[in-house]
């Protein structure tokens, strides 16, 4: 792709499919793709059909009943995926580039976040030689016992619009390296990072049909995955609501799940925290991706005592987060996704405003710009009840809640239907420890947030979603486990 002035393409990139080890169109037409922040195309990816996924599937089932990906060597799939990572690092600046064009978010985070990437698939390839079973010598000495993990076979693979490369990599190099074939389906909003990935894959050595990908909207292309009777397992990262659907539409087969689901994410500050490294944390956590992440400590549960003074070191330091347009180098947020999602975010923050909650900062889209900006917002006097402290936003909005006691401090932060994540500012051990215990989210941090590395488990509690994605587990996530018991002798016969 030929990158133009000042980062934006003179016409947008022209996108093809993979399926079945062949680039290709789709008889559904063509999606265009406007950069949010600009307001002019940037790509254009086929819209998929279901006869597009039923070729897909098609190849991904040949590839792996057929030999020549699950029944090689896990050294020499490791081999690819190391190689695949490598190819990532030396086209940071391209796929960063594009990643920023769709989603909006400032390219300097889009830079760190493809070399994250590249970190996850380095991890998965030395977990594809990880994989083992276990031996049971201990069944008397006429029978023994083997417990075999395989791969579970085809799995579709359906991926945000936040953070497209960034989750593509927690999922598909574990699901390569436990020798699955895939099926991907990423946003029709975000979809260029992904398909540069099927080129870098192949030029890593990866064989065809090993990896396809459907671009298109989620009905009808990404329906047609989950519900497939030849599709085995279904990774799937989107909302809450559309994680119950694709639940359902799974039971086709009964096959398997793993799901990364919404947040309700909330940040409990204690009286005796670091108030000036807790604001910029708080900031970080509400700022990030334009608060477009599952993983937003979108509620912040703060000690009565320390709720005026807290607020207003994060007042100070909103202020000085630039927004805009994220080719500048100084930009720290970036814009919302799409026309809808703006909507939404606006709608929430007149909602709360009128249920009793005080608007301290922002509440209004950024007019005189191309793009679809919202100004970072903080609200305050949120009560649990309230619809802002109880579903996502996904935006940059950080509503407060005051409590007076850890006891009370917890049941603010369980009162959701999910569990995805919290974060702890403290410098009491003891109490940080007694929230860690208490608070129920699958991911956590103490004094710090949303940080971590390939080698910890993301998933949820509750609602936020079913399975563990990347760590020790997450190729084993992508396998089934077979119970084999040898006979030496030990069997009489049943029938006299």
């Amino acid at each position: 792709m030929t990158i133009h002035v000042k980062g934006l393409p003179t016409a947008p990139a022209r996108l093809e499919q993979l399926i079945g080890g062949k680039w290709t169109g789709s008889s559904g037409g063509e999606i265009v793709r406007n950069s949010p922040a600009h307001g002019v195309p940037v790509s254009s990816i086929p819209r998929g059909t279901a006869d597009d996924v039923e070729l897909a599937v098609a190849a991904a089932r040949r590839r792996f009943d057929g030999g020549g990906w699950s029944d090689r060597p896990a050294g020499w799939r490791a081999s690819i995926i190391r190689k695949a990572a490598d190819l990532i690092l030396s086209e940071v600046d391209e796929l960063a580039l594009l990643e920023t064009l769709e989603s909006g978010k400032p390219l300097s985070q889009s830079k760190g976040e493809i070399i994250g990437a590249a970190e996850l698939w380095y991890y998965a390839s030395g977990q594809a030689q990880a994989v083992h079973g276990e031996t049971f010598n201990n069944l008397g000495s006429d029978q023994f016992g083997l417990v075999l993990r395989e791969p579970v076979g085809v799995v579709g693979l359906i991926t945000p619009w936040n953070f497209p490369f960034f989750i593509l990599a927690e999922r598909l190099p574990f699901i390569l390296a436990a020798g699955c074939t895939v099926v991907a389906k990423p946003s029709e909003f975000t979809s260029a990072t992904t398909l540069r990935m099927g080129k870098i894959l192949e030029k890593a050595g990866l064989p065809e049909g090993v990896l396809n990908i459907v671009t298109g909207f989620g009905d009808p292309v990404g329906q047609a995955i989950v519900a497939h009777k030849k599709v085995d397992m279904v990774s799937f990262t989107g909302s809450t609501r559309v994680g119950r659907s694709t639940v359902m539409a799974s039971a086709a087969n009964l096959k398997k799940i793993s799901l990364e689901l919404g947040g309700k994410n909330p940040v409990l500050v204690l009286k005796d925290a670091d108030l000036d490294k807790a604001a910029d944390g708080i900031v970080y956590g509400m700022l990030h991706n334009a608060g477009q992440c599952c993983v937003s400590g979108s509620r912040l549960v703060v000690a009565q005592e320390i709720e005026k003074e807290l607020t207003q070191k994060i007042l100070a330091l909103v202020t000085r987060v630039k927004v805009g347009d994220p080719l500048d180098p100084a930009t720290k947020v970036g814009p919302i996704v799409n026309e809808p999602q703006l909507t939404k975010i606006l709608g929430m923050i007149g909602e709360g405003r009128a249920e009793g909650a005080e608007l301290l900062e922002g509440g209004h889209k950024i007019e005189n710009t191309d793009g679809l900006f919202v100004a970072p917002t903080v609200m305050r006097n949120v009560i649990p009840t309230m619809k802002l402290a109880r579903e996502e936003v996904f935006g940059p909005v950080l509503a407060i809640t005051a409590f007076a006691t850890l006891n009370e401090a917890v049941e603010i932060a369980n009162d959701t239907e999910y569990g995805l994540a919290a974060t702890i500012w403290s410098t009491n051990l003891g109490d940080s420890l007694a929230l860690m215990r208490r608070v129920k989210a699958g991911r956590m941090w103490i004094n710090t947030t949303i940080t971590g590395g390939p080698e910890m488990p993301v998933g949820g509690y509750k609602e936020s979603g079913l399975g563990r994605e990347t760590g020790l587990g997450g190729v084993s996530e992508y396998t089934e486990i077979k119970s084999v018991i040898i006979d030496q002798g030990a069997r009489t016969p049943w029938v006299p």
